[in-house]
């Protein structure tokens, strides 16, 4: 058994997945990082080390045109000559806005309407602890707060807000808890999981290594080398200039992110005495300055779905609101949502067409 197969085998079973008598959707791209994956499921499905239905699913965006083609002719083939079940979805995509967020929505959206469809119990994706490392310096790049920095979890609900906010680099929707594994998660959950098995362990090394032994020439996505994407910067220039400090920057970084996950808080931060979504601000000057963002985070987190592209600035122009009487009635966010102080609370609306007067 080669050493990558026998590594998955073993966090398969850390994470306490199931093995027999399930469906897996296992999301294949073509580079050798899904390609990895998917080849070592097969390898321990005909060693009888696991008994699951195998379905690889690949969504073509369409955006390179006969190379995206060639993707989905070269999975269809691997996963031919592997007697695995093979789904592919087509769309072409609105390329206004930001393309690459519209481009993995559309993907998670695929994902989990196959995975539904299938009666699947999970998605699995090949994020690396490189992805980690990445969402690590992308997310402490842009002024995120300890849910950025946390990075992405191996296993969480594929619900609607991931469908929502599914941009895998900047993921802050609640997770399931760190280190709980899919066998407590599955009999309460009525969507299927996210799960990446590979995130604590494998490095894109790892996964290039085992597609040469097995003489498999996988796909490369040009889109993957451009520079205008940040995640490319930080993969072809920062990540190298951090290695001639560290050459296990990205152990580092990776194994930091789990640790965050993992730690528990340092304290038991109060709760304004309010329960409304719609929060008493005397309530909220009662606390102190960590409770009080832990608490603005936590709100805009529900009120949101998510806490992405929130930056420090954010928080702060919400703690002006609740604090101070005579600077600004309204806080700003991404996206074109704000907060208002109206009658004593904090109102958060998701666009400006509310022509609410503010306190004054």
């Amino acid at each position: 058994m080669h050493k990558f197969v026998r590594s998955l085998i073993t966090e398969w079973r850390r994470l306490k997945l199931p093995v027999d008598s399930a469906t897996v959707v296992v999301a294949v791209s073509g580079g050798t990082d899904s390609n990895s994956l998917l080849l070592a499921l097969s390898d321990l499905k005909q060693r009888k080390k696991i008994n699951l239905r195998i379905v690889a699913a690949h969504f073509n965006h369409k955006l390179r045109g006969t190379e995206s083609d060639g993707d989905e002719d070269f999975i269809r083939q691997l996963t031919t000559k592997l007697r695995i079940e093979f789904a592919v979805g087509h769309a072409k995509l609105d390329k206004s806005g930001n393309l690459e967020q519209n481009a993995r929505a559309a993907r998670y959206r695929y994902l989990a309407d196959t995975a539904k469809r299938l009666d699947a119990f999970a998605v699995l994706t090949a994020h690396t602890m490189n992805d980690q490392a990445e969402t690590f310096l992308m997310n402490l790049i842009r002024g995120s707060g300890p849910d950025g920095l946390r990075g992405m979890t191996q296993i969480r609900s594929f619900d609607t807000e991931t469908l929502r906010h599914s941009d895998a680099e900047k993921e802050e929707s609640v997770p399931v808890d760190p280190g709980v594994s899919a066998s407590l998660f599955l009999p309460f959950s009525n969507s299927p999981l996210l799960v990446r098995p590979l995130l604590t362990w494998a490095k894109r090394s790892s996964t290039e290594g085992f597609c040469h032994d097995l003489a498999i020439e996988c796909r490369h996505d040009p889109m993957n080398d451009d520079t205008a994407f940040r995640r490319v910067r930080i993969r072809k220039i920062l990540l190298p200039l951090l290695e001639d400090m560290n050459p296990n920057i990205i152990e580092t970084l990776a194994n930091t992110a789990f640790l965050l996950q993992n730690s528990p808080p340092s304290t038991k931060h109060r709760q304004p005495e309010s329960k409304s979504d719609d929060p008493q601000i005397k309530d909220l000057r009662q606390l102190s300055q960590t409770e009080l963002y832990e608490w603005i985070r936590a709100w805009l987190r529900r009120r949101r779905g998510t806490t992405r592209a929130l930056q420090l600035k954010h928080i702060q122009s919400i703690e002006r609101l609740i604090l101070s009487t005579k600077s600004g009635r309204i806080a700003e966010l991404p996206g074109g949502s704000r907060v208002v102080r109206f009658q004593g609370k904090l109102i958060y609306e998701e666009n400006k067409v509310d022509n609410r007067p503010a306190d004054n």
